[in-house]
């Protein structure tokens, strides 16, 4: 299968999961995964996610337990050894504690041997104790990220770079290896629970701006995303509505809401992020949450286009709280039989004209084509 095709298979709206690589103790029966079988886990989720049809798979990146991902592109090439179609990506690829340099080339050396599918979400982090093993102070974090994605972005698209700014030694005459599949950089998100400086970043280059849209109310969310798509527009990439935005959410499915709720409920009440603080029905009223049959995941999924807009990519958490790996690809055969399809064809409806596609290799390496021949003038 050619890239094109590839491209073409995930036109419109892209569905897919996204795991932050928790090792959670299971509440049900205390067992703990071993960070060996947590790893493996991950893997199996992804291939599952291919298997039923979904779209993309993203990682996160952490370097303190209780977390195992702290090499995603590893991981991810693992992983493009044994799929074809899924697109994969990063849930967070830390722009802070990363060096931009080690970053491009990384992210390069993926892209090829995946043919193109591979994207990134940029994200500042902000567990404190991990800036200073990587030689970084947490309270210049934004500092950080708009410095180092500034140096990354211009690795990726001048073959011979000098660069001099404050967090890194300066470079002269440097080339990053290898150069971008086909001249075309991976497509970057720029990932955002309450930073609006980060939209604005996303915006300044016409990438991609992710809205976590986990822990908090959708108003929270809809600022960001709104001010992005304002920003957007502001910087000449095109109109608010063409602006290219994610969404995360979190589901538990079972055939009725009640055996879900059941199910789900001693998971949710011992959970790190969120246990011990509001009920699941408060949390699932408040925030994306939703713990239900298919149908309430469609009906809740649906509405997230009502408050932000036509947009180009839905993940959905399904893999922490220690949830067992069985129950994990459960829900992935129920997101890929049931849900999915229907959000697909409803997303589809009504869609304008003029809201892009999801990016992909394919489509940008066509949208350079464009830029190239529109530079020409007619002569060429």
């Amino acid at each position: 299968m050619n890239n094109v095709e590839v491209g073409a298979m995930q036109a419109g709206t892209q569905f897919g999961i996204f795991t932050v690589g928790d090792v959670t103790p299971d509440p049900t029966d205390h067992s703990v995964p071993s960070e060996h079988d947590r790893i493996k886990a991950m893997t199996a989720i992804a291939l599952k996610a291919e298997e039923v049809g979904l779209d993309v798979f993203a990682t996160g990146e952490h370097h303190n337990p209780p977390f195992v991902p702290s090499s995603p592109t590893t991981m991810l090439g693992w992983i493009a050894a044994r799929t074809e179609r899924l697109i994969l990506s990063t849930s967070t690829t830390l722009i802070t504690t990363n060096d931009p340099v080690k970053i491009a080339e990384d992210f390069a050396m993926l892209q090829h041997l995946a043919d193109g599918r591979v994207d990134l979400m940029m994200g500042r982090g902000n567990t404190g104790p991990v800036y200073p093993w990587f030689g970084q102070d947490i309270r210049q974090g934004i500092p950080l990220a708009i410095e180092n994605y500034a140096l990354l972005h211009q690795l990726w698209r001048e073959d011979v770079v000098d660069w001099e700014g404050r967090f890194r030694t300066p470079l002269q005459g440097f080339t990053s290896t290898p150069r971008p599949l086909d001249g075309v950089p991976p497509f970057v998100w720029h990932g955002s629970i309450r930073s609006p400086e980060i939209a604005e970043q996303a915006a300044f280059y016409g990438d991609g701006f992710f809205a976590n849209h986990i822990f908090w109310p959708k108003e929270h969310f809809q600022r960001l995303i709104d001010l992005y798509r304002r920003r957007y527009a502001h910087y000449g990439h095109g109109s608010e509505q063409q602006a290219i935005v994610g969404l995360g959410g979190q589901v538990f499915m079972r055939k009725n809401s009640q055996d879900a709720v059941r199910e789900f409920r001693p998971y949710f009440d011992n959970a790190p992020v969120y246990g011990h603080g509001p009920s699941l029905e408060e949390f699932t009223e408040q925030t994306p949450l939703t713990v239900g049959s298919p149908q309430e995941v469609i009906e809740k999924t649906l509405t997230f286009r009502e408050t932000f807009g036509d947009y180009q990519r839905q993940l959905f958490l399904v893999d922490h709280a220690g949830l067992p790996l069985k129950t994990v690809l459960e829900q992935l055969d129920i997101l890929g039989e049931e849900v999915v399809p229907v959000l697909r064809e409803e997303f589809a409806k009504g869609r304008p004209a003029d809201v892009p596609d999801a990016p992909t290799h394919a489509s940008l390496l066509a949208a350079a084509g464009e830029r190239e021949r529109a530079a020409a003038g007619p002569a060429a």
